[in-house]
């Protein structure tokens, strides 16, 4: 079994990759193996609704790490979506991507990288903004069948820097808890699929508001 932590901040070693290792290293503990993924840096473009990804089976724009990310999405069984907090909100960048990824990937040739696979967000800021943008990134997965993982707190550390969030007590025993859940939940799932266990899913029915 295998956990994809995505790092949404053009910090690569910064206070959401902290979180995120913190998550890492319990799931490793549990046995199940990981991969940080970043976005790296580099601008990436919108979704600006061409419906290409529909006809191409991927995103059309190809010159960022979008596509590369739904192709690794296949092997993975879980996720963990990590944000820094900008003006109460997930960084542009990682907007972007998110956009992207669960559109392109909704219409992609190879069926759907996400549904009903477990996913986890997480944020990271100095101080507010979190709940906010915690709101935001847990929608992606709502929308896409994911079983959410949650832990007994919302995900969330608090730092201005990767040290300080080292000192985030409580934050630290937040991500340490959401592996182990994931970890627990990935392995019920697994015994599940060993006895058999199958999931029914109904046609999408999908309507406008105006006819």
């Amino acid at each position: 079994m295998k956990v994809l932590l995505v790092n949404g901040s053009p910090n690569k070693n910064g206070c959401t990759y902290t979180a995120l290792t913190e998550v890492e290293k319990t799931l490793n503990e549990q046995g199940i193996e990981t991969e940080i993924f970043w976005i790296k840096t580099k601008p990436i473009t919108g979704c600006i609704a061409c419906f290409k990804c529909s006809e191409k089976g991927k995103c059309t724009f190809d010159n960022d790490v979008v596509n590369e990310f739904v192709e690794k999405a296949y092997g993975a069984d879980a996720f963990v979506f990590g944000s820094p907090v900008y003006y109460a909100g997930a960084n542009g960048s990682m907007i972007s991507f998110l956009d992207r990824v669960f559109y392109s990937n909704s219409h992609g040739k190879n069926g759907e990288a996400f549904a009903h696979k477990p996913g986890a967000v997480v944020c990271s800021a100095r101080r507010a903004g979190t709940t906010a943008t915690y709101d935001q990134l847990i929608k992606y997965l709502g929308i896409s069948q994911m079983p959410i993982v949650s832990s007994y707190y919302w995900n969330m550390v608090h730092g201005n820097t990767p040290e300080e969030v080292m000192q985030d007590e409580e934050g630290l025993s937040t991500m340490r808890q959401l592996g182990r859940n994931m970890a627990y939940l990935l392995k019920c799932i697994e015994a599940g699929k060993k006895e058999g266990l199958t999931l029914e899913v109904e046609p999408k029915a999908r309507t406008n508001f105006i006819r």
